[in-house]
């Protein structure tokens, strides 16, 4: 079957930048032309529309096995099909936790059921993620993980962090760092300043995320194992990466959408939509990310899709779960900061890279793409959302781009 995408600009960074048709046999891209291709195809029309290699979303929890209730597999990858993204990674967080080769292997064959957006599972560091004993990586990785975190807890004991880079560089798997220093954060729910005071809340230091950073850098420079810092929130993280990466440490590092667009006055009225883990900080934090983001400090950008229900919300600020669904409005909120290369760069390329997917535009790659209306308008309306939780602070706001087609080797899972 021929698939032909017509006169859309395609944009490949660093170098490719035109309008072009694109020919895709089966599931391969088999031409890329300036010239119009003529053939008997089935035609999409790009014109006026931003045609990328496929978005990728490296933070995502998708709770089945156990929180079926918030979500499912098959509801999150509709959800990521809907918003983009050609493929997401599952942290391990579930019931049970993704420590053995049985979760893994049920993560990756329901959503193959779904045939929608691809789910790259993470595996935990340890098992349990309870930072007591490593997982046996070598097993995992066979199974189908294309990384390892204990995400939703950090690894607490440095020595067993130092084990876990030397092991999964054995197996070349990226460690995913959830970055917080418990004792720091004691009884805080929001970040530690002004408006928890106001509130009477008790609060989060920017230390709690930053002396944690700093020392899987170190561990990361004492071992040459692979890091990747998770949802970055604070200037000191930055510039701690920043600093890392001109040592020629390998360090990579995402944020997501709210803790460039939110601070933590969205708190305010005690907001149960904007209580996230690391907390929605200040605007000088902000700034930081935004900079980050520009000059390279910060590799990509993650929704960290955490859906809860009104059960886990619904209920006074420090009860409530952390996390908002993000997916559905990560490429508009983007484009309101990132120009559209530099947007491709931090949730395509930069991901594929990081994750050894090779995701690109040659002829022979495998035909993973992401069309983009620059230029549409939308407000954000959660009842809509094609997740099964709408725990989201960015309800009724105006948003412009988004996704309006989304094809996985190939074949067409949206649009």
């Amino acid at each position: 079957m021929l698939t032909l995408i017509k006169r859309g600009r395609v944009i490949d960074p660093p170098y490719l930048d035109i309008i072009s048709d694109i020919l895709i046999e089966d599931n391969k891209i088999i031409d890329i032309s300036e010239k119009e291709i003529d053939c008997f195809a089935k035609i999409i029309d790009a014109s006026g529309k931003i045609v990328a290699p496929g978005f990728i979303d490296m933070h995502v929890h998708l709770r089945e096995p156990g929180f079926e209730y918030k979500e499912t597999i098959e509801t999150g990858v509709i959800s990521a099909s809907y918003s983009g993204f050609t493929a997401v990674c599952a942290m391990p967080n579930t019931s049970p936790i993704n420590d053995n080769r049985t979760i893994t292997e049920y993560i990756v064959n329901k959503s193959n059921i779904a045939q929608k957006t691809k789910v790259y599972p993470v595996a935990a560091i340890s098992k349990g993620s309870n930072g007591e004993s490593l997982c046996e990586y070598g097993d995992l990785k066979d199974a189908g993980a294309i990384a390892i975190s204990d995400d939703g807890r950090p690894v607490k004991n440095s020595q067993l962090m130092r084990r876990a880079l030397e092991y999964a560089k054995i197996f070349d798997l990226l460690v995913i760092s959830h970055a917080e220093e418990l004792d720091l954060v004691g009884n805080g729910v929001m970040n530690e300043g002004f408006v928890a005071t106001k509130l009477g809340l008790a609060g989060i230091p920017n230390a709690s995320e930053s002396i944690m950073v700093m020392r899987d850098i170190a561990l990361s420079e004492l071992t040459g194992g692979r890091l990747h810092i998770a949802h970055v929130s604070t200037k000191e993280s930055v510039n701690a990466i920043r600093d890392a990466k001109k040592r020629g440490i390998p360090v990579t590092a995402e944020t997501a959408p709210h803790y460039f667009n939110l601070t933590d006055e969205a708190v305010l009225q005690y907001n149960t939509n904007a209580k996230v883990n690391p907390p929605l900080r200040s605007q000088n934090d902000v700034e930081a990310v935004l900079e980050g983001l520009s000059d390279g400090t910060i590799d990509v950008i993650a929704t960290d899709h955490a859906p809860h229900s009104s059960v886990e919300k619904d209920v006074e600020f420090n009860m409530a779960a952390n996390g908002i669904i993000g997916m559905e409005t990560a490429i508009p909120l983007s484009l309101k900061f990132l120009d559209i290369k530099n947007l491709i760069e931090k949730m395509s390329k930069n991901p594929s890279k990081i994750l050894g997917l090779k995701r690109e535009f040659k002829i022979g790659s495998y035909a993973d793409i992401t069309i983009i209306d620059p230029n549409f308008n939308f407000i954000v309306d959660s009842k809509t959302f094609k997740s099964k939780s709408r725990n989201t602070p960015f309800n009724g706001w105006k948003l412009k781009g988004k996704a309006i087609l989304t094809m996985v080797e190939g074949k067409i899972v949206y649009g």
